[in-house]
């Protein structure tokens, strides 16, 4: 592909500092920057980069006053991270706006609905009652169990497995062999001591525009629904359990894991690695740092949280204090506890 400064600063918005007709063939990082590339510059940190980058074109904000003189023609606009996702579209050549059509070697039961516009992959199947809904993309080896019903747009990557009854909206991207309604993890004692396994009857309820990343699990209820609302971003490798419901715009990195009935807010960030325990409610806009858990329920909405027990943020950094200083301590208490002996000896 190739487009001019002009045309792509029209496209984004932004106003040029440089040679509007500058080629330009594909987007780049700013330390890796060649000749007829675009980068772009967000973080302070790399600004250095920017008066070396051989890169003939730079995004940047509004804001940027540069200190030295840049050799790039500049773009700027209101907001970097904002227009990066359209620089990005304009360069996609994602092959999967190619022609849509459904594979004569994929399997489409003959109760099934496919909407048009729609393409499914070699080796998929698509199960009784199953609803697709228009300009869907089924890749190659998805499975989509009976009953279940696809909104339009939606993008199911190679190996997904959307299990029976299970429910996704609009717009929704789900990534390479992640599986949505695998049965709950249920199980009961008997008086012998084995367990029993409890049926998994519930579903999957999935909104608009949510994403799911590669080998993650969404489990379906027992009974009732596992909902994700409208807006959810999911990381790789995430497990969601039975009965889970997950607020609006709530966004996960990678390794989280939920355990069952908990309830997650709206527009709550939760970093990679954190553990939620079961049954338990987590208010809106709670951020949870990297690696910590939660046993229990944080009491107000808005709170930043880190550790295991997870408390809030500051008073996480304050006890970090003291206890990185316990191996010194220990040793002084070593030291005062054989003066203290010595001294005893000396008494008698």
């Amino acid at each position: 592909m190739q487009i001019t400064v002009r045309e792509l600063a029209s496209f984004l918005g932004g106003k040029i500092e440089g040679d509007p007709d500058v080629q330009l063939t594909k987007p780049s990082k700013i330390e890796e920057g060649e000749p007829g590339s675009i980068t772009f510059l967000s973080n302070p940190r790399y600004e250095h980069f920017i008066y070396t980058t051989n890169a003939s074109a730079v995004l940047v904000n509004n804001s940027f006053k540069p200190t030295a003189a840049v050799n790039a023609t500049l773009i700027r606009v209101p907001d970097v991270y904002g227009a990066i996702g359209q620089l990005l579209q304009a360069f996609d050549g994602n092959s999967e706006e190619a022609e849509r059509v459904v594979s004569d070697k994929a399997h489409v039961a003959d109760s099934a609905k496919i909407g048009d516009n729609t393409a499914v992959g070699e080796g998929a199947v698509i199960s009784e009652g199953a609803e697709i809904g228009k300009n869907c993309i089924i890749s190659a080896q998805v499975f989509v169990g009976a009953n279940v019903i696809i909104g339009e747009n939606t993008i199911l990557k190679p190996g997904v497995k959307i299990m029976k009854g299970c429910e996704l909206g609009k717009n929704c991207i789900i990534h390479s062999n992640t599986v949505v309604g695998a049965d709950g993890f249920g199980f009961n004692p008997d008086k012998e001591g084995n367990y029993q396994k409890i049926p998994q009857i519930g579903n999957v309820v999935i909104g608009d525009d949510v994403e799911i990343g590669a080998n993650s699990v969404i489990d379906r209820a027992t009974m009732g629904s596992t909902v994700i609302e409208r807006g959810v971003k999911m990381d790789n490798l995430i497990q969601v359990a039975h009965n889970v419901v997950i607020g609006e715009n709530t966004v996960f990195a990678a390794q989280v894991g939920i355990a069952g009935s908990s309830k997650i807010g709206k527009n709550c960030m939760i970093g990679g690695q954190v553990g939620i325990a079961g049954h338990i409610c987590i208010p809106d806009r709670t951020n949870i740092a990297a690696q910590s858990g939660l046993n229990s329920a944080p009491k107000e909405p808005g709170q930043n949280l880190f550790g295991s027990p997870a408390i809030p943020y500051k008073d996480f950094l304050k006890s970090y204090i003291g206890f990185k200083k316990l191996p010194e301590l220990m040793k002084k208490m070593d030291a005062l506890e054989k003066e203290l002996k010595e001294l005893r000896v000396e008494d008698h």
